[in-house]
């Protein structure tokens, strides 16, 4: 069968199928698996940045979330705060008491800065090493209320907290070389020797508690003359947001009557959230950085595309001598640009959710990537590859057979 001009048509089987376009570009790629490697390298790079930043903040956020919600928004602290004249203002002694009156509160404890003490392993370190280590006393039921608990030992109880008995902070047992709670373990506060109960675990709402060496309040009274008043107080509510807020509001006057002002209310769950939310700052800076490599890889497959047309004249001359279409000719290199970027997505994908995986697990995180990261991931190389092959490919389309057949 021929056409008017007098040329043979090209029969409906000869059209290219998706699989044997497919076939085809992969033809290409495979001949010259070096090149295509080092051009798919860029794409990989870029989509595994993309994939692993927003998995790791992800993940990060994931697991912060996951913290608060398992210590509860209902707690609030109260601090002391400062005069006009920007002294501190001691919360009275019986400012625990009283805030424990509020209707909606469930539960109180406090702890008090001991002043000029310092704690250290043993009274040969030299006293300017305090390593920031505070000596604070303490309540009895601190650990539940304020989010923490035991990692070794015991907390202090009736009997302990009367004696020369410590409880460390567990960035002040890091600090001091222990690293578990041994019988008659004892440690230098305020030129005298304490026995060591217990290791807290790592407290989420109040790091000043993970550098703290922690005493009772009659046991600070007694051997390091503290004069009682508490510094901070962990106040625990009804969970709902109503009562929260509601003794929020009453938490300044309640604990300091007369100066209500002079008192610092806060919720630790909002630093935390805020935080949360902060983990993803540097987000933009390093998609940044992985658009850029995108870019280079994108870049890097244009060129293979142009040498590839350069080197393949005879062939495309042969092909178009067959009977193969200027659109056959052009989704061919088409194909090979689209497939080519395909390919350095999934590895980069694949790179960026093991590395996400690795530093996840290793912080004891949940695995979290997000649909949009590795999609994304995906359709960007898919746009770039198709953009960086509809040069070449137009540019193999429009050369004739006799052009193309010609050996320089």
């Amino acid at each position: 069968m021929t056409t008017t001009s007098g040329r043979p048509a090209i029969p409906a089987a000869a059209r290219l199928r998706p699989g044997d376009l497919a076939a085809l570009a992969s033809i290409g790629l495979r001949t010259r698996k070096l090149r295509a490697g080092l051009s798919a390298l860029g794409i990989a790079i870029g989509v595994a940045a993309i994939v692993a930043v927003l998995g790791l903040a992800a993940s990060s956020q994931a697991a912060l979330l996951n913290e608060i919600a398992r210590l509860g928004t209902n707690l609030l602290t109260v601090t002391n705060g400062q005069n006009f004249s920007g002294g501190t203002v001691k919360l009275p002694v019986a400012a625990p008491g009283m805030i424990t009156r509020l209707p909606g509160v469930t539960a109180v404890q406090d702890t008090g800065t001991v002043v000029g003490v310092n704690a250290y392993k043993s009274p040969l370190i030299p006293p300017i090493n305090t390593n920031a280590i505070s000596v604070v006393a303490t309540t009895l039921g601190l650990p539940a209320v304020a989010g923490t608990s035991l990692a070794q030992g015991r907390f202090l109880n009736a009997a302990t907290a009367r004696e020369p008995v410590a409880v460390l902070g567990a960035v002040t047992a890091r600090l001091m070389g222990i690293d578990r709670d041994r019988p008659g373990m004892r440690i230098w506060v305020g030129g005298q020797w304490f026995y060591v109960t217990g290791i807290l675990n790592p407290a989420p709402y109040d790091a000043g508690l993970d550098s703290a060496v922690l005493i009772g309040f009659p046991a600070a009274e007694k051997y390091l003359n503290f004069d009682g008043h508490p510094a901070k107080i962990y106040v625990r509510t009804v969970g709902t947001q109503a009562a929260v807020t509601r003794v929020d509001s009453l938490l300044g006057v309640q604990a300091n009557p007369e100066n209500p002002s002079q008192v610092n209310v806060s919720r630790p769950s909002d630093a935390l959230t805020a935080a949360a939310e902060a983990k993803g700052a540097l987000d933009t800076l390093f998609l940044g950085l992985g658009a850029v490599a995108l870019l280079v890889g994108a870049i890097g497959v244009a060129n293979i595309m142009v040498i590839s047309v350069l080197e393949r004249r005879q062939e495309i001359g042969l092909r178009r001598a067959l009977g193969a279409t200027r659109g056959q000719i052009r989704a061919q290199f088409l194909a090979e640009a689209i497939l080519l970027s395909l390919a350095g997505g999934a590895a980069g994908v694949a790179i960026g959710a093991a590395a996400v995986a690795a530093y996840a697990r290793g912080h004891g995180e949940a695995v979290v990537i997000p649909p949009q990261a590795w999609a994304g991931g995906l359709a960007a190389t898919v746009i770039i590859g198709a953009l960086a092959g509809l040069l070449p490919a137009i540019r193999a389309a429009r050369l004739s057979p006799t052009q193309a057949l010609w050996t320089v």
